[in-house]
């Protein structure tokens, strides 16, 4: 058969499944490996056109840690915060130590539990992030936690697929480790001196050519993956790492956007593998750890998490959503898992509860991500022991502001600089702890709370304000706000939104003025011509002080864009 008629039939399968779907709002990774599935039952295909798929997989894996290596440079690791690395970090050792006793308990031998309870702790950035960001819900405080997590998570698990290749002989020794540990270090060292010293040389022909940038992204992350398994190293490593030591280039950004829709389509055969890799006659036989461990994901890691944010000091509300953003297993966990059975420390048994844990629990997680909205307020009254209780150790006189700000992270920060000079009759109302702790480290007086909480906000006396602003994306907690701040109509209160529609909605509910900051700049900048008149000498002016301004920001932490809360 015609390996072109072969691949196409795959592709049309895909296709359709895909578009059933999408009308059930499932994310396609699932829809993918379902194509694996059935085109495994009803189709043979020759070994030629199972030889491409596998080669087109090991690309499509190869692209996405060369990806996810592009986000992981050390600013944008800081980024996140240390509070969601933490998180993340005792996430992952409470889930394999639990995952692994879990396994222990159900009969699996120690490799096999070890692989079960790593893959436990993963959740996935593909699934996570996608549908964070349809719901415009990455730039607020949970989305960063969550991404934060993932992040720290990116990292352990290329640390995992080391140890994983360090075991391909199936010997666990000291020796078996340190050999592949020795060689893989050696080799990032030589990356990152390269990446250092020789590859900046090439920065203006890079910048010259998006076409030949293109191609050298490519080549680098192939090159250096090649390389990898040259040297008996797994070459999804060698792919993670060539993208770590591009992270820091000017292009980085650019070179991921390039390689998404490749990246895309490679991952596309990956899951169908994986799907056809599935052996529906081994159902039968983990049809019970298969529903433990799906509960596991689904209520064990989010309570977890939930735990642990509450322990940071997060209200309830920011732990349930991130939470419901975590409760499913990666990619990585298949990836580590695909290896594991490639080197043969797991069988296809596990191969399989694996695969289709990661088809239940990402399922079920994209819907809990989806209604989390709607299922916050019917569990909320239940979430009280994930909050940590901060007891208000002023008295109970009620102190009066002129200002209050809710939200004093980014766009915030300008409001602060204008209004810090009114001292305690100005208050930063924020609940995110890191933002707080700075705060007070630099003398802005500010209270860590919930805009949805009336009760908090009866405790600040509001209705005697004579402003408030709220910096806050979310367009239902600016409208609560509005409802309760407008019993006194004398009150100011400015808000923010990021569509025209929510802006309307906005002000029928009473706001003052709602800030589109994409128009606002826009418009800015219009005035800002229009005054100039073309007068060079007005454009530097402003620039030089745009540019103070720019690295003030810098410095304080906010280099993405879209972060606005």
């Amino acid at each position: 058969m015609n390996i072109f008629f072969e691949l196409s039939l795959i592709i049309i399968a895909a296709t359709v499944i895909a578009g059933v779907m999408r009308f059930f709002k499932q994310p396609l990774i699932i829809s993918y490996i379902i194509t694996g599935l059935i085109i495994s039952v009803f189709y043979y295909f020759s070994p030629t056109a199972t030889t491409t798929l596998s080669t087109f997989s090991q690309m499509g894996v190869a692209i996405l840690l060369f990806i996810e290596g592009l986000h992981l440079s050390p600013s944008e690791t800081k980024e996140y915060g240390i509070s969601s690395m933490k998180i993340g970090a005792w996430q992952m050792l409470i889930t394999v130590t639990l995952g692994y006793i879990l396994s222990q308990i159900l009969g699996y031998p120690l490799i096999p539990s070890l692989y079960i309870a790593v893959a436990l702790a993963f959740s996935s950035t593909i699934v996570t992030v996608k549908l964070l960001s349809d719901k415009h819900d990455l730039e607020k405080l949970y989305g960063r936690i969550s991404v934060g997590i993932l992040l720290l998570q990116d990292i352990v698990a290329a640390t995992a697929l080391i140890i994983a290749t360090s075991f391909s002989t199936g010997q666990v020794t000291p020796i078996a480790l340190l050999i592949p540990l020795g060689k893989g270090l050696a080799l990032t060292i030589l990356i990152f001196f390269i990446s250092k010293k020789v590859l900046p040389l090439l920065d203006g022909l890079l910048g010259k050519s998006q076409e030949f940038l293109f191609m050298f992204s490519l080549a680098w992350g192939f090159g250096i993956g090649s390389l990898f398994s040259y040297f008996g190293l797994s070459i999804e490593i060698g792919a993670l790492l060539a993208g770590v030591a591009l992270s820091l280039s000017p292009y980085s950004s650019e070179i991921s956007a390039k390689l998404r829709p490749l990246r895309d389509f490679f991952l596309v055969m990956f899951f169908i593998t994986i799907g056809m890799q599935l052996n529906p006659q081994a159902l039968s036989h983990v049809m019970l750890p298969l529903v433990v461990f799906s509960l596991f994901t689904i209520l064990i890691k989010p309570s977890i998490i939930m735990f642990l944010m509450g322990a940071s000091g997060y209200k309830k509300k920011t732990s349930f959503f991130s939470a419901m953003s975590l409760a499913q297993i990666s990619e990585f966990s298949l990836i580590l898992g695909v290896l594991g059975f490639k080197f043969g420390h797991i069988d296809s048994t596990v191969m399989s509860l694996l695969t289709l844990l990661a088809v239940i629990t990402t399922g079920i997680s994209s819907y809990l991500i989806i209604y989390s909205p709607k299922l916050y307020p019917l569990l909320a009254n239940l979430l009280f022991i994930f909050e940590k209780k901060v007891v208000d150790k002023e008295s109970d006189i009620l102190t009066r502001y002129d200002v209050i700000l809710f939200g004093c992270n980014r766009v915030g920060y300008d409001f602060i600089e204008k209004f810090k000079h009114l001292g305690q009759s100005f208050l930063c109302i924020d609940y995110d702890p890191d933002v707080i702790k700075d705060l007070v480290a630099s003398g802005i007086n500010c209270k860590y709370g919930d805009v949805e909480d009336a009760d908090f906000l009866d405790d600040l006396n509001i209705y005697e304000s004579k402003m408030i602003v709220s910096t806050i994306p979310e367009f239902e907690a600016n409208m609560f706000l509005l409802r309760m701040v407008k019993k006194n109509p004398e009150i100011i209160i400015i808000t923010i939104s990021y569509t025209i529609d929510d802006a309307l909605r906005l002000y029928d509910a009473g706001a003052d003025y709602v800030i589109l900051p994409h128009f606002v700049g826009g418009r800015f900048v219009a005035d800002m011509a229009e005054k100039a008149d073309f007068d060079n000498k007005k454009f530097d002016e402003e620039r030089s002080s745009h540019l103070d301004y720019l690295k003030q920001r810098k410095e304080l932490g906010f280099v993405r864009l879209n972060d606005i809360s």
